[in-house]
């Protein structure tokens, strides 16, 4: 039986009066490359401002291995964790780094991508130390 989006935060999200920013990071991130059927891997940071509701502290993780489940390009990943989350508690940053198998082609197996979705509220928010940069 296939897994829906709704069924891993599992009504995880709570309400809450905490107004300043969440902050996950260094989330174990899996995947495959669409394009040429090889792994990438990284990590994954999620912060987002609760704004009344809050969600449990792993399903950021579910949410991630959700969405990396399926072949991937690092773009849409980050998008969809991005949208699935902002649609659950509103306004937060998603950022993946990492390094994907199908640069060993160029030689340049080492090297890291980073991309990144925020929202505009996100954005406003006062800076956090331990947000990356």
């Amino acid at each position: 039986m296939r897994r829906t989006w709704g069924g891993v935060l599992n009504d995880a999200v709570f309400t809450d009066d905490f107004k300043d920013m969440v902050i996950v990071r260094d989330i174990d991130l899996y995947s495959l490359c669409e394009h040429h059927v090889v792994p990438f891997r990284g990590k994954v940071h999620i912060g987002y401002i609760p704004n009344g509701k809050v969600l449990g502290l792993n399903k950021l993780a579910r949410v991630t291995d959700f969405f990396a489940r399926c072949l991937q390009v690092e773009e849409r990943l980050t998008n969809e964790i991005a949208q699935g989350l902002m649609d659950a508690v509103g306004a937060l940053g998603v950022v993946i780094e990492a390094t994907h198998m199908c640069m060993r082609g160029v030689e340049k197996s080492g090297a890291t991508t980073v991309t990144g979705v925020s929202s505009e509220t996100f954005n406003r928010a006062p800076a956090q130390p331990s947000w990356p940069t």
